[in-house]
């Protein structure tokens, strides 16, 4: 798979405070790339190299095969945090104004912004200022203006700040549709609900280092517990060596439901044999941990078991 992005070995020193320190991530091309990482690991830092806002002490960063320089500011669009709209300018002329700066003509942006506009259903906010709009309905202008030029990466930070669900979801859905279209997503968050559906990779950051790459299938399957969710309708489980039942929650009609985790070499099957003498069972299923457990284990470096508190 070809990756859009290489990040190698990047070092930032800020006065005392070493903001990145050897940090490489690769993001596979068409892909939706998770940055992840508490406030202050370094992720903004890494986003400003990216979009050469600022440089890097040490490393390189290429792109799309090449070093990155000058002329991939056009290929790259850039949502951050801190928004960046001009206040007392209507609307349509900011949106065409940020479309020219990325090289576009004017006529080209008409066009594909009377696509946007009607979409998002701001027809009837052309004219108006962008103060006078609310904070979601600036949200949708930003996004507007990062996407348009059909940058060959995205880089969103925090891209769904100020959106009531209604439109949290209309964004997400648009997400979905440039990586299908072949963008490029780098998507920094600290939603880790939003990290589960929308992302393919992630890296995590915390205190100026990368401390976790990879897919988030393979993340989640290298963080599982050995822990199973049983439904069974009966009385109390009694189980041998091997099976050890964390937490049981009871249910109307005498249905409930446990955690049980298996060690000693014991099996999901040999815990189905098990109870099966004792109860009636309705399901069992794999305990994966949600990308907000590992990020917490990660992070904090607690020692406190992953799929403990699931119930």
């Amino acid at each position: 798979m070809k990756n859009i992005l290489e990040v190698k070995n990047i070092v930032k020193q800020y006065a005392a405070h070493r903001a990145l320190n050897d940090v490489s991530i690769t993001v596979p091309e068409g892909s939706i790339y998770g940055l992840l990482g508490p406030n202050g690991a370094g992720k903004t830092t890494l986003i400003r190299i990216i979009t050469q806002i600022t440089a890097p002490d040490e490393g390189s960063v290429n792109f799309n095969g090449e070093l990155l320089n000058p002329k991939h500011i056009y290929e790259i669009g850039y949502l951050p945090e801190e928004r960046g709209l001009y206040k007392k300018m209507e609307v349509g002329e900011q949106l065409l104004y940020f479309a020219q700066l990325k090289g576009m003509t004017r006529n080209d942006a008409m066009l594909k912004l009377k696509d946007w506009v009607e979409k998002f259903e701001i027809k009837n906010w052309w004219k108006k200022k962008v103060e006078e709009l609310s904070k979601g309905m600036q949200q949708k202008i930003q996004f507007i203006a990062t996407v348009l030029h059909e940058p060959k990466l995205i880089i969103l930070d925090e891209p769904f700040s100020g959106f009531d669900p209604i439109n949290t979801n209309i964004i997400t859905d648009e997400i979905l549709r440039l990586k299908e279209h072949g963008s490029s997503i780098i998507f920094s968050t600290h939603r880790m609900e939003s990290v589960e559906q929308l992302c393919d990779h992630i890296a995590l950051l915390n205190k100026s280092k990368k401390v976790l790459e990879g897919s988030v299938k393979k993340i989640r399957e290298d963080f599982k517990p050995n822990i199973y969710e049983l439904e069974y309708f009966g009385q109390s489980l009694l189980l041998n060596n091997g099976f050890e039942i964390i937490e049981t929650k009871n249910f109307d009609n005498n249905q409930k439901r446990s955690l049980i985790k298996l060690s000693n070499g014991a099996t999901p099957n040999a815990l189905v044999l098990e109870a099966i003498k004792q109860v009636e069972i309705h399901s069992l299923q794999e305990h994966l941990p949600g990308m907000d457990e590992i990020f917490i284990n990660v992070v904090s470096g607690s020692k406190k078991e992953i799929g403990s508190e699931v119930l």
